[in-house]
């Protein structure tokens, strides 16, 4: 039986976060675990553009939007605190341009194609049914509900991750402290990063994109329970 990229891909995030989530909290390994979390993120990048239906001109032109406005935003954010506020980066997450990892930028791009992906499949369910009844969305209701639901499904991420990253010491808040404001600025910068891929016309969900999600959620919520909490 051959096995599909996707769910070759899937394997391989299982395989990642479950030993991840083994090593920090079961082993007296944890340091070495946490040390190569920069290796986990760029593998999941990879895996999400190995795995991408339709890899195109607009497909890395977002790729590259995702990671320059992530980057640009972050650098903002670390050297003035006009955006997300005042916090800054460890040594964890690999070389810096300006204060920024360069995974950060990264991970904008796997965040945010990961919500939009499980939004896109939330939709694509919810308009069969609703066909189905003999009833359609309109189309600019559709928009707005993919782009502001993926938006807080981004938040969502953000706000599971938050204290467990703190804790592992990727990055430091003043006076630990996680301001709503952090949270406002994920909002928008999603919101925006969203409505550009929309705008591209990626419309056909990743399914690793899916998992890779609800596989990150559980990892963090994991770590979150048992060193946060």
């Amino acid at each position: 039986m051959k096995l599909s990229k996707q769910s070759i891909a899937t394997f391989l995030a299982l395989l990642f976060h479950g030993c991840g989530l083994i090593g920090i909290l079961f082993t007296p390994y944890r340091d070495w675990f946490i040390r190569h979390t920069a290796l986990n993120l760029g593998l999941m990048g990879l895996l999400l553009i190995w795995t991408q239906p339709v890899k195109n001109a607009r497909f890395f032109l977002f790729i590259l939007t995702a990671f320059l406005v992530g980057m640009g935003t972050e650098m903002i954010g670390v050297n003035t605190a006009k955006l997300f506020g005042h916090y800054q980066y460890g040594t964890l997450l690999g070389p810096k341009l300006n204060g920024v990892p360069y995974l950060i930028g990264a991970n904008w791009f796997v965040v945010i194609l990961c919500a939009a992906s499980v939004m896109e499949s939330m939709h694509d369910w919810f308009r069969h049914k609703m066909e189905a009844a003999g009833s359609l969305l309109p189309p600019r209701l559709a928009l707005i509900s993919l782009v502001v639901d993926g938006a807080l499904l981004a938040l969502l991420f953000d706000w599971i991750m938050e204290p467990v990253a703190m804790k592992l010491g990727f990055w430091q808040w003043e006076n630990q402290d996680i301001p709503l404001f952090n949270y406002t600025c994920w909002f928008l910068i999603s919101l925006f990063l969203l409505l550009v891929l929309k705008m591209l016309r990626l419309n056909k969900p990743n399914h690793f994109a899916v998992h890779l999600f609800f596989i990150q959620c559980l990892f963090f919520l994991t770590l979150r329970t048992f060193l946060v909490l």
